[in-house]
């Protein structure tokens, strides 16, 4: 070989190899909460506190406008992603063309909500059958609609998160809130039942159970029956602070979260008094009310 040859390729063999450049790793996206009745109250405080926890979200509600005015404020508040999807989830459908949607956009539900719901009070006798059985058909029907939507693809992955609103109204019987407390005792018994048969599924079913909170639904409650409007100061919770609550319970993967000491005083109380005695009082103090 000629000697130049020869101390050319040596120089080339001294010198280090070229930097392979390392192919950055793709970001993991954040996980997405899907939030029902979040136009309002307690919706509206859960979008806000799962942003705070770093979770993309998707807003659903009747109304579009109220959803899209929450999603710009939780964008600049938190520069989160947000997906407006309006549906009204008492119709027969809705839950399953939610999920359809969200298949072709390719959004996967990591965290459900399950916070729509509504509210009636008055005498039973005495109220309209089709008001009855559209609470029935949201608080109850529009739910486990979501539930079977959602729940078996977090069951295929091996993770995943429930949030359902129920109430303390489910722990005993509410004279002048009839449907309204038979409707949240299902969200709970519900509730508990699947976080014991998914227990080693990697999915976790959470019920919130907050007391008289302070948002729009009480105040229309309040414009029906003046009574309602002396309540307490301490009894009417904080938005905020239920919704926090609920947030971190489903995070860490609780079953049952009854937001204030008073509230969960009363839960206590209600599960040691005997069933006619509570009837007792209940009704009598459902009475004054109604």
């Amino acid at each position: 070989m000629p000697p130049a040859r020869a101390r050319a390729q040596n120089a080339l063999a001294s010198q280090p190899p070229a930097a392979i450049p390392m192919r950055s790793e793709p970001r993991s996206k954040p996980p997405t909460a899907l939030i029902t009745g979040a136009s309002s109250g307690i919706g509206d405080a859960l979008a806000h506190a799962f942003a705070r926890e770093g979770h993309a979200l998707v807003l659903v509600a009747r109304s579009a406008d109220r959803l899209q005015a929450l999603a710009a404020a939780l964008r600049e508040a938190h520069g989160t992603r947000c997906d407006v999807m309006p549906a009204d989830l008492a119709q027969p459908g809705a839950a399953q063309a939610l999920a359809a949607a969200l298949r072709r956009k390719r959004r996967r539900v990591d965290v459900l909500v399950n916070n729509a719901g509504m509210l009636e009070q008055g005498a039973f006798a005495a109220g309209d059958a089709e008001r009855h059985q559209r609470l029935i058909a949201l608080n109850v029907g529009g739910l486990t609609a979501l539930l079977a939507a959602f729940v078996p693809a977090m069951v295929a992955r091996g993770h995943g998160r429930v949030l359902n609103v129920a109430s303390i109204a489910a722990f005993q019987p509410l004279p002048g809130l009839a449907t309204y407390a038979a409707s949240k005792a299902y969200v709970l018994s519900l509730s508990e039942s699947l976080a014991e048969e998914l227990r080693s599924s990697g999915v976790t079913v959470t019920a919130l159970c907050p007391g008289i909170t302070a948002t729009a639904m009480l105040d229309g409650a309040a414009a029906d029956n003046a009574r309602l409007a002396k309540l307490p100061g301490f009894l009417v919770g904080d938005v905020d602070a239920v919704a926090a609550a609920g947030c971190r319970a489903c995070l860490a993967g609780e079953v049952i979260v009854v937001p204030g000491f008073v509230n969960r005083a009363a839960t206590l109380a209600a599960g040691a008094t005997p069933k006619w005695l509570l009837r007792r009082v209940a009704g009598a103090l459902g009475r004054k009310v109604l």
